[in-house]
């Protein structure tokens, strides 16, 4: 069984978009929802699951939190709200474009013993201050521009949807909640996942993700400041780690070469301009 972990805080709007990108959903899964105690209309709108647009809804399991404890601590609440042996961690305002999503991301990982792993969105390499490289960023977002591969070995999963089976997430025994309210946690997973021989992908399945507004909007929990603060301290956290294994390229010798060559030609065209 696939379990489908959505952690929400208020945004019922972009929940609801959320869901309903998910009713033309494939592949059979449970929904499990961790509700960090909103205070919109979240909490009454599961209290009538299902909305009449399903023609089959996927069974719900709800857990309502009487405070905010953040997104890490609420995505380990959901690994244990769900009984799924496979587990999908999907950010609320993404919506899913592609009926087959979810059996795309079940192909790519398979039984765990080789992909451990998968999402949308990732980068094949990372610099020493565990930030992405530009350009090995690998993303099938509806604005584009696509991946053109059906499956591409990444560095880290970005946590807009993280894929994985429960057996592994038991392995590197969790998300670690030392990175505190929200950042670092998908990058800190990917590299615990990696770190046990397994290998991260991302999937070519279209979807759209507006992005931050979850964080930092008028219902966020955090101000804008704050959010920055916090995903700075996340990062250096993330260096301390894991600074023995960055920088970070999954990317082949060619790849590699294609790029410091135009790294290369960029810099003599800009000396160009300058002189």
């Amino acid at each position: 069984m696939i379990s489908v972990v959505l952690v929400v805080h208020n945004q019922i709007g972009l929940t609801r978009a959320c869901l309903a990108s998910l009713r033309q959903t494939t592949c059979p899964f449970e929904l499990c929802v961790v509700d960090n105690a909103s205070s919109d209309a979240t909490s009454p709108y599961f209290d009538h699951w299902p909305e009449g647009y399903w023609r089959e809804a996927p069974q719900l399991r709800y857990r309502r939190n009487a405070e905010n404890v953040g997104l890490i601590r609420a995505l380990n609440q959901g690994a244990a709200l769900a009984r799924g042996d496979r587990l999908c961690f999907l950010h609320n305002d993404a919506e899913m474009l592609d009926p087959h999503w979810l059996a795309t991301l079940a192909e790519a990982v398979g039984d765990g013993s080789r992909v451990g792993l998968a999402g949308l969105f990732g980068a094949r390499a990372l610099h020493r201050t565990g930030s992405y490289v530009g350009r090995s960023i690998v993303h099938c977002l509806a604005e584009g521009p696509m991946m053109s591969a059906r499956v591409v070995e990444v560095a880290a999963v970005d946590g807009v949807c993280l894929f994985v089976p429960r057996v592994v997430l038991a392995e590197i025994g969790g998300f670690d909640e030392s990175y505190g309210f929200f950042h670092g946690y998908d990058r800190d997973l990917s590299f615990a996942v990696r770190a046990t021989g397994r290998r991260c992908a991302v999937v070519k399945s279209c979807f759209i993700h507006p992005g931050g507004g979850t964080r930092t909007g008028p219902s966020a929990a955090v101000s804008a400041a704050t959010d920055l603060a916090q995903r700075n301290a996340a990062m250096a956290h993330f260096v301390r780690k894991w600074g023995h294994a960055l920088p970070a390229d999954v990317r082949g010798v060619r790849e590699r070469l294609a790029e410091s060559v135009r790294r290369s030609a960029a810099r003599v065209r800009w000396r160009a301009i300058r002189s």
